[in-house]
């Protein structure tokens, strides 16, 4: 899929047009989820600078010596923040397929703050653990923490997109997302040196378990791939000043699969495509709060159709898939 094919959603004219207006554009991020689940927004008002700067400083800190990487490491096996090394995580596993560990290496971050209301403990000893942050280099914590903000509030605008696209009031989502159990990765992919084993990918083919997930990946950069309906795998492209955005199983859960939590992976483009090249990027994975109970939304039901899915807990159903997940 080239760039000219990919679907981009201006996020800004959007919020500056009327409730006819809209509705209208609504239908199309309607057509699109219920396709691929996957669109780019462009316009989306998450200021350069601070992209720039968790940028900077998430290859900064990819840069550092790995024992001092490993200062900020998650304590251990199934801890969800912190530092994650090489080769200590296979996506494919959450969906029972047995694979060789992802070559990619990760520094991930909870929630910024925690409710005062939160006190299950699986919440408390899981979405709302504390992230353990890296000594270097210095900044890293400012700017992850400005990003993850902007790109909070940016999800939240995102949902009130989707609640125009499926009918339902602008507002609808934010009683679900007010204290959302989001979390932020960096990661990186780094050089090869040497071919990886049989199936070994640099993200194996996985669906994102929440809302939403804001990718930015990086320029130029290639290897992500989605499975259209056809069957067939397709390059992601990186689109210049947008946000890759796509659908997670709870809002196919909560659309009755209406819209598509598609299946994408990392692969090693060859060689000559720059296949052993490290690569980075961000991803914001938007879940909502621990304890939204998600059901099939009404406006997705047919005449005399019934729920597929049954409600899940967001926090609880997010655990059970992360844990899943390690090597």
């Amino acid at each position: 899929m080239s760039p000219s094919q990919f679907p981009v959603f201006d996020l800004g004219a959007f919020e500056k047009t009327d409730g006819a207006g809209k509705r209208e554009l609504g239908k199309q991020v309607d057509e699109i989820c219920r396709t691929t689940g996957f669109l780019a927004i462009s316009n989306h008002g998450v200021p350069q600078a601070v992209i720039d700067a968790v940028w900077a400083k998430a290859h900064a800190f990819f840069d550092l010596l790995p024992e001092e990487k490993q200062n900020a490491r998650a304590p251990y096996k199934g801890y969800p923040y912190g530092y994650l090394g090489p080769e200590l995580e296979a996506l494919a596993k959450s969906r029972d397929v047995d694979s060789p560990p992802d070559l990619k290496e990760s520094f991930n971050g909870g929630p910024l703050k925690q409710p005062a209301s939160i006190t299950d403990p699986e919440a408390l000893a899981f979405c709302y653990a504390a992230t353990i942050w890296p000594e270097r280099p210095d900044g890293f914590v400012d700017a992850w923490k400005a990003y993850y903000a902007s790109l909070e509030d940016l999800a939240a605008r995102i949902m009130r997109l989707f609640a125009v696209a499926l009918n339902l009031p602008e507002t609808y989502f934010e009683g679900f997302i007010d204290t959302p159990v989001s979390a932020l990765r960096a990661l990186n992919y780094p050089e090869q040196h040497v071919p990886p084993k049989p199936g070994q990918l640099r993200a194996g083919a996985h669906t994102d378990y929440g809302s939403l997930t804001i990718l930015l990946p990086q320029p130029g950069s290639k290897g992500l791939e989605l499975i259209t309906p056809d069957g067939e795998w397709t390059p992601v492209p990186p689109i210049p000043g947008a946000f890759v955005i796509n659908i997670g199983d709870l809002m196919a859960r909560w659309t009755n699969d209406r819209w598509v939590s598609t299946l994408h992976r990392v692969v090693n483009p060859s060689p000559e495509e720059g296949g052993m090249a490290r690569r980075q990027s961000l991803a914001f994975f938007h879940q909502p709060n621990w304890d939204a109970e998600i059901n099939v939304l009404d406006a997705c039901l047919n005449e005399g159709e019934t729920a597929k899915y049954g409600p899940v807990l967001s926090g609880p159903y997010l655990m059970s898939k992360f844990k899943a997940t390690a090597a």
